[in-house]
């Protein structure tokens, strides 16, 4: 393995939001342009070795904005991994030689009429080699299925380890992972990447208001500095719906942040394509994490005492065993207003 430093590129595309599986080619045809642009570009200087897609680039997020049936959704719009569009991914990581992060919403063959919200890796051969199913959607709007959310039916199937929630892929560039979007937002889910061994985690994408308000550069650089690893937060720029209307709802602030919590590759505008780039030296990683005698945290984890806050439940597991994610009024009805009582009930909020 090489420990050379490398680029990595995150895009920052136009999102048009599709209405059925097929739509997803207008995506891709905009992607790959884009992709081809900041290759050439970003590897001016240093080889680019990884190339970042945001949360939504292939399908937008029709299901969340337009609060759609799920099992419909799933069988009109989801995708499989793999599949004809990691297929054609796969195909620009053999033309740039690059490994390739990205999302979809796909459907996973235990759970029919159920889509997940999926992050997953290419390798430069175009083989699928890592797919991370999102553990935290933002609520009240996403309609994706957890693996918390059908708990019991994904420990059958996958076990109970790190590695059936905080997957980790170990490449010829480091060690990769995934904590998309809202999951970023809890600090638990870095951790278990990072404990799993992760160097260089995919963070995509946030929208308005958490961007403008500085939570999703807090998070991100939190995120790289509580685990020493890299965080790639590309954003993506303008979105079009289905009725054609054109809007940033996201808001820019793009960033790679290294393993010392700073921003090492930044745009800061948003609304129109374009991409971020970042040098990514492992070898500097890897000396912070085994040099170090105070900043490389993970060594220093108390794990006795932080076991005793999660001996009781919060969030209710196994909330969709039996029946399709619930709509946004009925959500906010029957789980958030029901969290903050329990919050409550137990004395944690006055």
């Amino acid at each position: 393995m090489t420990l050379d430093p490398y680029t990595a590129v995150g895009l920052i595309p136009e999102i048009t939001e599709i209405r059925h599986r097929d739509d997803i080619a207008t995506n891709l045809e905009h992607l790959h342009q884009l992709a081809r642009t900041a290759v050439a570009m970003g590897g001016l200087d240093v080889p680019v070795k990884l190339l970042a897609l945001p949360e939504g680039s292939l399908q937008g997020f029709t299901d969340e904005i337009h609060d759609l049936d799920h099992a419909t959704y799933a069988r009109t719009c989801a995708i499989d991994i793999p599949g004809p569009e990691t297929d054609e991914l796969g195909s620009w990581a053999r033309e740039f030689g690059v490994h390739i992060m990205a999302q979809a919403k796909a459907r996973h063959p235990g759970f029919p009429d159920r889509y997940f919200n999926v992050g997953f890796v290419l390798d430069p051969s175009g083989e699928v080699i890592l797919r991370h199913y999102k553990l935290t959607p933002l609520p009240p709007i996403e309609h994706s299925v957890s693996p918390h959310d059908v708990l019991d039916q994904w420990t059958q199937l996958h076990g109970r380890g790190p590695d059936a929630f905080w997957p980790v892929a170990d490449t010829p560039i480091g060690r990769l992972g995934v904590m998309m979007a809202n999951e970023a937002s809890y600090p638990e889910n870095a951790r278990g990447l990072a404990l799993s061994g992760c160097e260089i985690a995919y963070r995509t994408s946030f929208p308005l208001p958490g961007v403008a308000s500085g939570a999703f550069e807090i998070q991100n650089r939190a995120r790289a500095l509580d685990n020493t690893m890299y965080v790639l937060a590309p954003n993506p720029a303008a979105y079009t719906g289905s009725d054609g209307l054109r809007v940033d709802f996201f808001g820019g602030q793009s960033m790679i942040v290294n393993h010392l919590g700073n921003p090492v590759g930044r745009v800061d505008h948003g609304g129109i394509a374009t991409f971020v780039t970042a040098t990514i030296d492992l070898a500097a990683l890897r000396r912070q994490r085994t040099a170090s005698a105070w900043t490389n945290w993970a060594k220093d984890l108390r794990t006795e005492l932080y076991q005793t806050l999660y001996e009781e439940p919060i969030y209710p597991a196994n909330l969709y065993a039996d029946r399709a994610p619930l709509h946004h009024a009925a959500y906010h009805q029957f789980v958030t207003k029901a969290q903050i009582e329990l919050m409550r009930t137990r004395g944690i909020w006055r």
